[in-house]
């Protein structure tokens, strides 16, 4: 019996030991890929006029809850008189709403065409944050090494630095090869029919885009824990929107005598049916790129995990959608966001809606979603309806492998110097979706280092893009357009 024991004893140790060689021959071959490096660039642009155009642009009030604003035009009419080469040397198309669209004509018509696209109306301020502000969301002040104000981030610093570039290039004499296209949606925060326009435009000339570039994500430095050196994560797809209204519906009456099961009881249990049990995820498809390609940077206890996924995925994907942040580039996100019922607390709610807002992962389609809140809910009294607004499917995967994408990467990497870089998934919506459908690749980032503490300034408070970042971002789009 004893030599059965240490026999057993033997086997299991033998068991532990290979599989801490496995763990530890994979976590070696899964090395942080050699932090990438590119010849730096600087096209020469003058900064310091930038910033003061980038200043001049904020003064524009193009809030995008009122497009009737005046603003709108005159914003356009700035952009044409304050790039008077790009403007006598590129053809220039305005589509609805206020959108527009030049085309900056190659030397090589065998080439396919390429897109940079940026928005440039804003999200309102909150009357009640304009004390909260350093400076004035409008006035568009230059201190402190930044240019303070609404839209700096989100996304006029973008169009400034694309056209800067722009500029600069046609002064220097420089004309592409392949046929660049400049878009600046008008009304990207409330749907974007803009570029929908433009993408319709091309579409219907005849038109396919090799690839277009849009907003989505930053270079991002010290956002990411465990992370020291900066990651750019230049987005393949963007997730897409749809909003469900659960709606039940009862015979009322008084409060003193309500039922076992009240319309609001039946929503309150079908909310938390689907909090409990969200729209199944996973490291998959561009999940499954995205945290590949981030997990090698990470220290040592983390890469043993990512690198033995055929033992700890289960607990990966656990402990990845614990946090909202991780947990988002897993699935398709569901969020409660609206109720309604009664109008009197004594009076019974003849109906009771819950609004519930889905970020569809590509791996989802709408009525992927739709069938998994009926199966969820398992009501029948209770009916699932779209909410008024639009609604639209995760846009397409694009190819990381692709040279579109290399160009990209390789820009970034000119104009901010050696960081990682990861193929990711933008998990709000932006234009770049309506750009896709013209495109066979439609990638996201803006070329701008954030940290931390500038997330909530996005649609926030003191909003603001430093003047570096702004040369930095005009270096990127010059590189970027050198290439094509």
């Amino acid at each position: 019996m004893g030599r059965i024991i240490k026999r057993i004893l033997a086997g299991i140790l033998l068991l532990v030991v290979a599989l801490a060689v496995v763990l530890a021959v994979n976590t070696m071959r899964y090395k942080p890929a050699a932090i990438s490096q590119a010849e730096p660039f600087d096209l020469g642009a003058d900064i310091d006029a930038a910033a003061r155009t980038l200043s001049e642009a904020v003064t524009y009030q193009t809030v995008s809850d009122d497009l009737s604003r005046p603003d709108f035009p005159a914003f356009v009419r700035f952009v044409e008189t304050t790039y008077p080469r790009v403007n006598a040397t590129m053809t220039r198309e305005v589509l609805a709403p206020n959108t527009p669209l030049y085309k900056w004509q190659g030397s090589d018509d065998s080439l396919q065409p390429v897109l940079l696209a940026a928005h440039y109306d804003v999200v309102p301020v909150a009357p009640w944050s304009l004390d909260k502000w350093v400076h004035p969301p409008y006035d568009g002040a230059i201190s402190d090494g930044f240019v303070w104000g609404r839209g700096t981030l989100d996304d006029k610093g973008a169009l400034v630095a694309m056209m800067t570039a722009a500029e600069k290039l046609i002064a220097d004499g420089f004309t592409p090869k392949r046929t660049v296209y400049f878009s600046f949606g008008g009304d990207e925060e409330i749907g974007g029919d803009g570029a929908k326009a433009v993408a319709e435009h091309l579409t219907a000339q005849g038109i396919r885009l090799a690839w277009a570039l849009d907003e989505g994500s930053f270079v991002l430095d010290k956002i990411i824990p465990g992370l020291d050196q900066p990651v750019a994560s230049i987005n393949l797809s963007e997730k897409g929107y749809l909003t469900l209204e659960l709606v039940a519906k009862s015979a009322g009456g008084h409060s003193s005598m309500p039922p076992r099961v009240t319309a609001v009881g039946r929503i309150a249990r079908a909310v938390e049916r689907l909090q409990a049990n969200p729209v199944p995820g996973g490291l998959t498809g561009v999940s499954d790129e995205f945290f590949d390609a981030l997990g090698r940077y990470f220290p040592l206890g983390q890469r043993v995990a990512f690198a033995n996924r055929w033992l700890t995925e289960p607990l990966l994907e656990r402990i990845l959608s614990a946090a909202p942040s991780t947990d988002a580039m897993l699935r398709t996100t569901t969020a409660p966001t609206m109720l309604t019922g009664s109008t009197k607390e004594n009076v019974l709610a003849t109906q009771a809606t819950a609004t519930i807002n889905f970020r569809l992962h590509p791996r989802d389609s709408i009525e992927d979603v739709v069938a998994h809140v009926r199966e969820t809910i398992a009501d029948p009294e209770i009916e699932v309806r779209h909410a008024p607004g639009f609604a639209s499917p995760a846009s397409p995967v694009s190819s990381s492998q692709a040279q579109g994408y290399k160009d990209i990467e390789a820009s970034i990497l000119s104009a901010f110097g050696p960081l990682a870089t990861v193929p990711g998934l933008t998990i709000a919506a932006t234009d770049a979706r309506h750009y896709a459908t013209a495109a066979d690749a439609a990638y996201r980032i803006n070329p701008f280092k954030i940290e931390g503490h500038d997330l909530e300034r996005f649609h926030g408070i003191n909003e603001r893009l430093s003047v570096e970042n702004l040369g930095r971002g005009i270096n990127f789009f010059g590189d970027l357009l050198r290439k094509q």
